[in-house]
Formats: structure tokens, sequence, C-alpha cells
């Protein structure tokens, strides 16, 4: 059990006769806040909730920049070196959130967008990319995209589009 797990249980058993007397909305409220000042980033509801990244770049060093500052942050990651292999990948529904790259080879990030469009997925996507315009960039928000962020972007900024993407995939489960 992480430090976070053990502080929501300590902040449950703590109030749970004060809990009990309020709505079971409102105590789960209670608990997301507590466990968000802690840093957790995952609801204490009865749902199972994906909270991957899935992070989707041709340049291995990206992917292991993304993925570290994912995992620091205490986020899952997993990477993929293209837009085909992520697609190949048959439990796709597990990630809440997609940082794709424009531009690829084979199928480029805004290929990726509009497959993933086609077969009814609303998985929350952030482009980042080095060679991004105006033009392409209001094709990917117009389309969708959550964000589009050139490199290089701060880390902050990404990670807070992440956690906003992460809670827009939680409540299109509901």
């Amino acid at each position: 059990m992480s430090n976070a797990q053990i502080a929501v249980k300590q902040f449950g058993d703590k109030h749970r006769r004060e809990a009990c007397n309020q709505s079971s909305s409102r105590r789960n409220q209670r608990l997301i806040v507590s466990a968000r000042r802690l840093g957790q980033t995952h609801t204490m509801t009865n749902k199972v909730s994906p909270q991957l990244v899935a992070i989707v770049d041709d340049d291995r060093s990206v992917q292991n920049a993304l993925k570290d500052l994912m995992e620091s942050a205490g986020l899952s990651a997993r990477c993929f070196g293209s837009a085909e292999e992520f697609l190949e990948w048959n439990q796709r529904n597990q990630a809440a959130c997609l940082i794709a790259d424009i531009s690829m080879p084979g199928m480029s990030g805004l290929e990726l967008q509009g497959k993933l469009m086609a077969e009814g997925s609303r998985i929350p996507i952030i482009f980042i990319t080095a060679h991004g315009d105006a033009n392409i960039k209001k094709q990917a928000i117009n389309a969708g995209a959550v964000e589009f962020l050139s490199k290089p972007f701060d880390d902050e900024v990404l990670l807070g589009q992440v956690r906003a993407a992460q809670g827009a995939a939680q409540e299109n489960q509901r």
C-alpha cells in the first residue's frame, strides 16, 4: 500500500462517523480531494478507471523522457514507437490519455487521430511536435485534440493537460 493510499485510508477511518452522515458522493469528493493533495492520481470510487498514459513517438529518447516525467508525477505510462504499434495494442481501452508526436514515419499523429475517431475512440489526445505550424495545430484541435504543444514544452503544462485529460476520460466512463 502506498503512502498516499495509507493516508487516504487513515483520513477515511478518522472521519468515518462524520462521513457516514454525508451522502456517498460528498464522501467520495472529500476522499478525492485528500488523495489529490497527497499526489495520488486516481479516484477512490468503486469504478475501475484507466489512468495509463500512452506515449506514441518514434524517438526513443523522447519516449523515455516522457515516461520518466509521467512516472515522476505518479502516473503510469506505456511507450509505442509508432502509431501502427499503438493501434495493434489490444488493450488501448486502458489508456486514459494519449500523447502523440505529429510527424512520424508511417502513420502520422493526425492520421492516428483520424483512425481512432473513425473507430469511435474517445481517448483524449495531446499532440507534441517539433515541426508543427498553425494550420496543423488548428486541424488537430478542430478534430478534438485537447492540446498541441511545440517542442520544447513546459513539463508542468504537459502534466496539467494529462491530468485534465485523465479527468475527462473518467467522466466519459460514467
